[in-house]
């Protein structure tokens, strides 16, 4: 490997991935690049049946339930997805490891064992599931956006890999991520850069932006990412989809490939992105019902709560209390993401559900304090791993010729054990204060319980410009926390009731920038979305409220249809 360059690599690793793709699935020709939205070709494409739109457009439970009644096989779904998969990469780059044949021989054993004994093998029976391109799949490759990590083929499956087989899903793609994961967009010198469906122009987030595009394009019914300080909940936000952060180590990581491996003080979590809540729900019951804690050493052993799904400890969820933080006392997010707050906040309240304010406490010193973890030993990290081919280190997520912007990723030198041992202090400290200031809301909540969530943006903007998506304290703060977290969508930018509003004060030079950076064309067509936060391994509960919250959105978006039609 040493005495082969990057660039050789790289047109190697394209030539494979090209001669992967099947012939009748390419596209008789690519959409001009003033086409910003190209969510609806693969309906347009001819290359999908009627029978496998229909596949592809089900939804999860729809789909496990067909394939388990053998109304669908495998393999249809499979292909169906397959094809979808690959018409969504010809527009939006979102594919790594493409691996037809392997995944269809898979689809055909489960429908043949199906048939033999009229069982299905597992709660995801039949289901293709795609990868961020670090969950290993034995015999194929997982750069990670690293070409020097090219021809490094995986000896065994991750045990995320092993527990889909176990529960019976069939995984057939492997999805794109920036180099060294530590970015919130999706770029890479090996297969470029993955960009937002909904407008290609914008960012599809990162470092799980290969999984939330092609979900986004439908080319996936379910998938899993990885969140180190944001990275499910960006692309699942930024492409208008559900995306679960949960409690670190709740769900098996062994057998990936990361950046700052060994760095477990606050360690990234695998996590679903689906187009339902549905989805999350399932793919999470289902990966801990197999009991990942026998195969990997560091996962929790805890089965799945039905009594916390139940909300048992939240009144049974008939009367909840909700805290919105409207800013994170930094920077005041756009107009499109206060406006899907106030939204959220009167659905709740049409629903019976109480809304209070939540103030962030110190999220500033969160954020530092996980960042300087991170980077304690990140340079030498990444440095080892591009040494071995002279292969660059990416600096920037900026288009070519485009001036590059402050995006949060900063490296340092390294520091001492000790001084690394003074910031898991300080983050213990700060996490004991978060604790008692949520504790003290029962004070205030009216329902003699503390807050029972809070909602909270996922950034404070829609999907932006490539290159100009900044790792922020809105997400990396519940990673410092250890906080479970679920994104979900709300609406839309809209030109008319997101129009710029003038502002004289501001709470920092970072929102002051955030502010000017501002204008509703530029976010044309972009998903806006929230995320639910919830206390550390109150992952059952935190998809429970977010069931709540999304269907109290639904109605009142159903309200705000009828009402305009009326």
């Amino acid at each position: 490997m040493s005495s082969r360059n990057w660039q050789d690599l790289v047109v190697i690793k394209r030539r494979r991935q090209q001669a992967a793709i099947p012939s009748e699935w390419v596209l008789k020709s690519l959409p001009d690049s003033t086409v910003l939205d190209v969510r609806g070709i693969p309906e347009q494409s001819g290359i999908l049946s009627p029978r496998e739109l229909d596949i592809t457009n089900a939804d999860v439970e729809t789909l496990l339930h067909n394939l388990a009644s053998s109304i669908w096989s495998s393999v249809d779904v499979t292909t169906a997805f397959y094809k979808r998969a690959i018409i969504a990469h010809q527009l939006v780059n979102c594919l790594t490891e493409i691996f037809v044949e392997r995944a269809l021989k898979r689809a055909r054993e489960l429908d043949e064992h199906l048939k033999d004994t009229g069982e299905v093998v597992g709660p995801l029976h039949g289901l293709p599931i795609s990868l961020k391109d670090q969950i290993c799949i034995q015999g194929l490759e997982a750069t990670m956006g690293y070409a020097s990590w090219i021809g490094k083929y995986a000896e065994k499956d991750a045990v995320m890999t092993q527990v889909l087989y176990a529960c019976g899903a069939v995984p057939f793609v492997m999805t794109n991520a920036p180099q060294t994961l530590l970015w919130s967009e999706t770029y890479n010198l090996v297969y470029g850069r993955t960009v937002n469906p909904a407008n290609r122009t914008l960012s599809a987030g990162g470092s799980s932006g290969g999984e939330g595009a092609l979900i986004a394009m439908k080319g996936s019914p379910l998938g899993i990412g990885s969140d180190l300080g944001g990275s499910v909940r960006y692309p699942s936000t930024f492409n208008g989809l559900y995306g679960m952060r949960p409690s670190a180590s709740r769900l098996p990581y062994s057998g990936c490939v990361n950046s700052t491996e060994g760095q477990d003080s606050s360690p990234s979590c695998l996590g679903p992105i689906s187009g339902s809540i549905a989805g999350i729900k399932t793919l999470t019951k289902a990966v801990i019902g197999q009991q990942p804690w026998l195969l990997d050493p560091l996962c929790i052993r805890k089965k799945w709560d039905d009594e916390a799904y139940s909300l048992a400890e939240h009144g049974g969820g008939s009367e909840l209390c909700f805290a919105i933080m409207w800013d994170d006392g930094e920077v005041v997010p756009h107009p499109p993401i206060l406006r899907a707050l106030h939204f959220t906040k009167a659905c709740l309240e049409a629903g019976g559900h109480k809304v209070i304010d939540w103030k962030p406490i110190k999220h500033l010193e969160l954020y530092e304090t996980l960042a300087k973890i991170w980077m304690a030993g990140a340079i030498e990290d990444i440095n080892t791993v591009l040494a071995t081919t002279g292969e660059p280190r990416l600096t920037s997520m900026a288009v070519e010729g485009a001036d590059p912007m402050d995006t949060g990723v900063h490296y340092d030198e390294g520091i001492s054990a000790y001084d690394l041992w003074q910031l898991h202090k300080k983050r213990i400290a700060l996490r004991e204060e978060y604790l008692a200031a949520w504790r003290a809301t029962a004070a205030v909540t009216g329902t003699g319980r503390p807050v029972d969530a809070i909602i909270a943006p996922v950034a404070s903007y829609a999907a932006p410009p490539h290159g100009k998506a900044t790792i922020t304290t809105y997400t990396m703060v519940w990673n410092t926390l250890n906080y479970p977290c679920c994104a979900f969508p709300v609406t839309s930018v809209d030109p008319v009731q997101d129009a710029p509003k003038p502002r004289s004060e501001f709470l920092s030079e970072a929102d002051k920038v955030n502010h000017a950076n501002y204008h509703p064309d530029t976010y044309k067509n972009a998903p806006v979305g929230l995320q639910l936060i919830g206390q550390t391994l109150e992952d059952e509960a935190v998809i429970a409220m977010t069931e709540i919250v999304d269907l109290c959105v639904k109605m009142g978006a159903m309200a705000m249809a009828a009402a305009g039609n009326a």
